[in-house]
């Protein structure tokens, strides 16, 4: 997928670019909103709206606003500065609520060298964390690669890079503190800032908490010495890689791996630290989120629709294939002349260049910008556990034998892509070393419209969810993933105790947070077309799209899979025969 954008990107590399949108629009003043994320689109496709806005700058501007809501008891949402969550986490549901942004709660507060601890408020976007810390010498050992995610978003959502070294990938294991504004009783003044040091009990529920305990103002993280890593990509045959997976990342601090089930091959990322007098001042400038002239991007929608409606994989699989030299990195941040790639942390560890522009009137945006009609992409991610890895990866290599041309749907650069993420003591944290696996598959901007083999990316990853017991990425799936992931966290039970405690009335919360945790309702949304949307698992043919040749059918290799697979009339008649 995304083979004319990857073309595109080898070619044309501008400097300015129209940074996105802010995800909070107002008609009147801070009143009659709207709040969306940055693809336009959530994972329901549902409209958000809220009554009101509110944009502090201060911690007690914050607690104000909070108050305020409380008082009147509305429902309270954060919005973050780009919002990359695919799931409407930042909806506070129906009309009334009020939607707190932390754009310009973006400051550092402290930072002390000599304990390597660095303070900053919530709204902080992570390119500029990491680049306060490098100014005094420390480094963040491991972070998300898009450097747009604000520190109070990624820890909403469990956001990570990749490692099982040390604390592992998770940016929520560097936190060691954190003040958090959460509604209070009138005879407090109806808000107040909770204050959690490393040993508090709660921090646990705070550092991975969907937004659902209030708003965090600021955040101590423990960070390192600067360091210098090595990267090198290794390409080879998937012969081994079932097992290779359970053992890569305990061979090297920052691997991950890709693999492109249609072409049987690997990507192996070797990523480790070396001395800091290793020669090398390498940069890591992800082409996927370089700035694109807006007519590129629209030639790019066009044509990835075309080949949607040509209907099969073999239309991606034979079109031409351009694989970057050094995946988005440069040994001297200009080009890339061999590996190793060796640099500084803060240079090797995340990117998002579209993001850091000056407004050029939309001549040039990042590809996903949701003025611009170019490709369409949604991100499905989970993780499951390093144990059962192997046997998961060898049950998908059976689906893909059946069909390998139906793998091409999925990004041609990363095809199926893991990370590594360490066990967490977080509430809503992993429970057990895991791989995260990101999927990556074109989705029309029209509700309703079938994907080409969907049948295969809904049958993969409900065996990952059934099958294997995997975790939904809480801010990238889609709403029948959700389905009973709240009971495979063992301390789920005391995420809620402390959410009771902080928010009695629920002020936080909202009807999608409610069916995410399990307290009411269900994430899954059983109507016509709903398979088609990810809102549920077909268990009838008009969940799917019969009218246009979809039916719902079992699995064909977890035959308790239940997808919607597109038949012709006569290979109908076949496959009941």
């Amino acid at each position: 997928m995304h083979i004319l954008l990857l073309l595109v990107l080898t070619i044309i590399r501008l400097a300015g670019s129209s940074p996105p949108l802010d995800p909070v629009w107002c008609s009147n003043g801070m009143s009659d909103c709207t709040v969306t994320n940055a693809g336009g689109s959530f994972s329901d496709r549902g409209i958000c709206r809220a009554a009101n806005a509110a944009y502090p700058r201060t911690e007690q501007e914050l607690l104000a606003a909070v108050a305020d809501a409380a008082a009147a008891k509305r429902k309270v949402k954060v919005a973050t500065r780009y919002s990359h969550s695919f799931t409407p986490l930042a909806c506070p549901g129906g009309r009334d609520g009020t939607v707190i942004s932390t754009r310009w709660l973006n400051r550092t507060v402290r930072i002390d060298a000599q304990k390597r601890l660095l303070t900053v408020e919530s709204g902080m976007v992570l390119k500029d964390l990491i680049r306060i810390a490098a100014a005094a010498g420390l480094a963040l050992p491991n972070s998300p690669y898009w450097s747009g995610i604000t520190i109070g978003g990624l820890l909403a959502t469990g956001a990570h890079g990749s490692s099982l070294w040390g604390k592992g990938g998770a940016m929520h294991e560097y936190v060691v503190g954190l003040r958090i504004v959460t509604p209070a009783p009138a005879s407090h003044g109806f808000a107040v800032v909770r204050e959690l040091g490393a040993d508090h009990p709660d921090l646990d529920a705070a550092k991975v908490s969907l937004g659902v305990l209030g708003v965090i103002s600021q955040v101590t993280l423990a960070l390192q010495p600067q360091f210098k890593r090595s990267v090198t990509f290794v390409p080879r045959d998937e012969s081994d890689m079932a097992e290779q997976v359970a053992l890569w990342g305990a061979l090297h601090e920052f691997a991950d791996i890709s693999w492109l089930p249609q072409d049987r091959k690997v990507i192996y990322r070797e990523d480790n630290r070396v001395d800091v007098s290793t020669p090398g001042n390498g940069l890591f400038d992800f082409h996927a989120f370089w700035s694109l002239p807006a007519d590129q991007i629209i030639a790019m929608g066009v044509e990835e629709r075309r080949m949607e409606e040509n209907g099969t994989g073999a239309a991606r699989c034979s079109a031409t294939k351009y694989e970057r030299q050094g995946h988005g990195f440069t040994n001297d941040g200009v080009s890339f002349t061999g590996y190793p790639v060796v640099g500084y942390q803060h240079r090797m560890q995340a990117s998002g260049a579209c993001i850091d522009s000056p407004d050029d009137g939309l001549q040039t945006a990042c590809f996903w910008d949701p003025r611009i009609r170019g490709p369409s992409a949604y991100n499905s991610g989970f993780s499951v556990a390093l144990s059962r890895a192997p046997a998961f990866l060898a049950d998908v290599q059976r689906l893909r034998d059946l069909d390998p041309t139906a793998f091409c749907v999925l990004h041609s650069s990363i095809g199926v892509y893991m990370r590594y993420v360490r066990a967490s003591s977080a509430f809503l944290g992993k429970a057990e070393d895991s791989i995260d696996v990101d999927l990556v598959y074109y989705r029309s901007d029209t509700p309703g419209v079938p994907r080409a083999h969907a049948d295969m990316v809904d049958e993969l990853e409900q065996m990952a969810l059934h099958k294997y017991g995997a975790l939904p990425h809480w801010g990238k799936n889609r709403n029948f993933a959700f389905e009973g992931a709240i009971a495979k966290y063992p301390k789920a039970s005391e995420f809620l105790k402390v959410k009771d405690r902080y928010d009695p009335d629920g002020i936080f919360s909202s009807e999608w947070s409610d069916r995410l945790l399990g307290i009411k309702g269900s994430p899954s949304i059983v109507e016509k077309g709903c398979a088609i949307e990810g809102l549920c698992v077909c268990s009838d043919d008009s969940h799917c799209a019969p009218e246009l040749g979809y039916f719902c059918r079992p699995g064909k290799v977890y035959t308790e899979a239940r997808v919607c697979r597109f038949y012709t009339p006569a290979t109908r008649i076949s496959d009941e025969l």
